[in-house]
């Protein structure tokens, strides 16, 4: 359509009278070394009246190049002729007549022009990008309302001998066409003024007010050219590195390298993408072949060590480029890189990715050739590296969301310090089924670690839940008795009688002891039997109707029972564990700082925490004895600053309660084991499994030949198996209550034997709970 309507309705007349008026009106004024050689020129025109006015032939500028060439010259100065990219062309039509060699070579073919394509995101079609310069140029000319004329374009044209795309902007200059009107030129208003103004690259809004038939285009064109090709590609880098699926799939390579090549000029480059995650390397090329659009899918798989001393190694470890002139001929290769000369690598280029100053990978360009990889392409991977590193730091967090996706459905949430073992892992059961084998999780044991174990509990916690639950259904029963007195005095029913009869009997029951079947059985009782009889005695006069409003305010309206000192012990055991909780996590956060190390708790009636810390849990670094003696010492000193803590609230319960605390010192090492069906960790062995049997023992742990409890109130007991164990605690202890947070009233116990546990000792101590741990910080970092 917008071909049609140039062909048809646009005239254009190629002529030189524009130069020739340039010539007269600029330059013979101010210089007469150009009127003299304008004047030889003149005559030799005047002579060939062919070159005056309209030229239908443009052949006829060719016959006579010899006074082209010198008119011209004040537009293609002969200083940069043969640098310069640039033509005269015919108005609108762009159908060259004169041209730098430059730009001949570049975009003329077989005579016609152009070679090549316009960039794929310009803003509008090349044809309707034309016809609106048209529109332009009789506003600008015609009307006075001027627009951007000269807006350029930008065309890819590949290079005759590498084939490779080359980008140049293209920018008109109109500077020798003039516009004249067939008769009279239309008078504008206003209002149409500011339609087209508003409107102004609607082609549509435009051709309603200008006739192009109305109008001619006399003289030529200039067009000029600039080599954009680096920048261009770089954008288009960006662009293509912003798709999440550029580097994580073959094709996505491919386009890549593609675009490299065009920016290096170097059809013989190949890259490479080395991801860093752990311990191992995650390489992506353009022959990779799985089309799954995954950076871990789409790559084959190195471990670091293979990697170790080599040049990758060392781009890895280094901020700068690397280049290798001949990979031939570095001294002492090692294995891979061997492997990679026979492969026919020679020359590397390696940047570092970087993201936030942590290297995440590394960018390869290479070739087969020896010395084809130059200083200056290590600036220009520099440049680029950059926006590798961010395309890639995108694809290890996509494949993180897919790691921790396994490892949320296998083991639901792990704690941080193991999390690297659970990832390797989870890498390694991808690694399977990207192979197309079929795969489970692997096992993942723990050995030789040693467990810490401690628990803070509520005393008495269900016997004081048990006289909650009495006072509620007494309170309840005495509620529904006086409805039944007093329905009994108005209305003579037999049954009425007997529910008071029942309702004294089960209060003498539950005066005396609550067993665990009598909350549900009497509520089912004054739901099913006595509450039915209540709309029948809401006309029993007014005192009955009292008798049961109170009873009906007085039940929760989500328990459907009176449910006020359960509540009230609920909230303080919750209050409690809260506290505890809270607390416990806190000391925790700090002494992980001095060393990672499992840890774990579970809320009841008071807070229980598991801990182990060994070699084999850790991802780097060395366990010593001191590690196991400072959590020894930590646990001591926080159980103190867990009676503390409990002590500031108890005036907040609206239920006393009383908190024992436990340690089991354990140093023996042994095996732990991920329960992947359970979600947790557990002791892994027969013989291993003693520490969950003295565990689960200890809370019915009793002095020796007394009958009395181990953990008593406001007391750590510190339960252990041998001497040294016993040694290290004195000195704990000593250390402690020095510092004020424990009493002078160390007592030294034996412990009852219990099933499939005996030899317990145990070293009891009292907690002074005036102390303030905030004031005797001991620092748990070690140096």
């Amino acid at each position: 359509m917008i071909k049609d309507t140039m062909k048809t309705s646009l005239k254009s007349l190629l002529s030189l009278d524009p130069l020739f008026e340039f010539w007269e009106q600029h330059l013979l004024p101010d210089c007469s070394r150009m009127a003299s050689m304008y004047a030889d020129l003149k005559d030799q025109i005047d002579k060939k009246p062919d070159l005056k006015g309209t030229i239908p032939d443009m052949r006829v500028l060719h016959e006579h190049h010899h006074i082209l060439r010198p008119l011209m010259s004040v537009i293609f100065p002969s200083s940069t002729f043969e640098k310069d990219i640039a033509g005269a062309v015919t108005p609108f039509f762009a159908k060259p007549f004169f041209t730098t060699p430059k730009f001949h070579e570049l975009f003329i073919e077989n005579q016609q022009f152009l070679k090549g394509k316009m960039k794929e995101d310009q803003d509008v079609e090349i044809g309707e990008h034309r016809l609106l310069r048209v529109y332009f140029l009789i506003l600008d000319r015609i009307y006075g309302i001027r627009q951007g004329l000269d807006t350029p374009m930008v065309r890819v044209v590949p290079d005759n001998k590498s084939g490779l795309d080359k980008y140049y902007r293209m920018t008109p200059d109109f500077q020798f066409i003039k516009v004249k009107t067939a008769g009279e030129a239309r008078e504008l208003s206003e209002s149409e003024i500011t339609d087209i103004i508003d409107n102004i690259t609607d082609i549509e809004v435009l051709k309603k007010y200008i006739d192009l038939k109305n109008f001619e285009f006399h003289g030529f064109g200039v067009i000029r050219a600039i080599d954009v090709t680096q920048s261009e590609v770089i954008s288009l880098l960006e662009k293509v590195l912003i798709d999440q699926n550029s580097i994580f799939s073959s094709d996505g390579i491919m386009k890549l390298e593609k675009l490299v090549r065009t920016l290096f000029h170097n059809a013989e480059i190949n890259i490479s993408i080395g991801a860093s995650k752990s311990d191992r390397i995650m390489i992506v090329k353009s022959d990779c072949s799985s089309k799954i659009h995954c950076l871990f899918s789409n790559s084959f798989h190195v471990s670091r060590e293979d990697i170790k001393n080599s040049v990758w190694d060392k781009a890895i470890s280094q901020d700068s480029v690397i280049r290798i002139a001949d990979l031939k001929k570095i001294p002492n290769p090692c294995t891979l890189e061997k492997q990679a000369v026979a492969a026919g690598v020679r020359s590397l280029l390696l940047a570092p990715l970087i993201y936030q100053g942590e290297t995440i990978g590394c960018l390869e360009l290479f070739t087969g050739k020896p010395y084809d990889l130059g200083a200056v392409d290590s600036m220009l991977l520099k440049q680029i590296a950059p926006i590798f590193s961010v395309a890639l730091k995108r694809g290890l967090d996509e494949m993180d969301k897919s790691v921790q996706g396994i490892i949320k459905e296998k083991c639901t949430a792990v704690h941080p310090s193991v999390e690297w073992r659970f990832e390797k892992a989870a890498f390694s059961h991808m690694e399977r089924l990207r192979q197309g084998a079929v795969s489970e999780m692997e096992p993942i044991i723990f050995k030789n670690v040693i467990p810490f174990f401690g628990q803070s509990d509520v005393r008495g916690s269900s016997l004081e839940r048990n006289r909650g639950i009495q006072k509620d259904l007494i309170k309840q029963l005495n509620l529904a008795h006086r409805i039944m007195e007093l329905g009994a005095e108005q209305r003579p029913w037999p049954l009425l009688k007997e529910y008071t009869y029942r309702i004294e009997n089960m209060i003498k029951e539950i005066s005396v002891s609550v067993n665990s079947g009598d909350e549900g059985r009497i509520f089912n009782f004054l739901n099913k039997e006595v509450e039915l009889t209540f709309d029948e005695l809401m006309n029993s006069g007014s005192s009955v109707m009292q008798a049961i409003e109170n009873y009906r305010d007085a039940i929760d309206p989500v328990a459907g029972v009176i449910y006020e000192k359960r509540k009230d012990y609920e909230q303080s055991v919750s209050t409690l564990n809260e506290t505890l909780s809270r607390y416990l996590d806190q000391e925790d956060n700090k002494i992980q700082e001095s060393f990672p190390h499992y840890f774990e708790k579970k809320q009841t009636d008071g807070v229980d925490y598991m801990m182990y810390i060994g070699q084999s849990m850790m991802k780097e670094g060395k366990l010593s004895d001191f590690h196991i003696r400072n959590l020894t010492l930590w646990q001591i000193q926080m159980a103190a600053g867990l009676a503390i803590e409990t002590e500031k609230i108890k005036s907040r319960l609206k239920v006393p309660l009383n908190i024992t605390h436990l340690i089991l010192i354990n140093h023996k090492p042994l095996s732990i084991r991920f329960r992947y069906d359970e979600k947790r960790f557990d002791v892994d062995g027969a013989y291993d499994i003693r520490q969950e049997i003295i565990k689960s023992r200890l809370d019915k742990a009793v002095v020796m030949g007394s009958g009395e409890r181990l953990t008593q109130p406001d007391k750590i007991a510190l339960v252990y198996t041998n001497p040294e164990e016993e040694s290290e605690i004195m000195e704990h202890i000593s250390f402690l209550s020095g510092l004020g947070y424990l009493n002078d009233d160390l007592e030294h116990l034996d412990l009852d034997d219990m099933p499939e546990v005996r030899g317990l000792k145990a070293l009891r101590i009292s907690i002074n709970l005036k102390s303030r741990t905030n004031d005797n910080i001991i620092e748990m970092r070690a140096g």
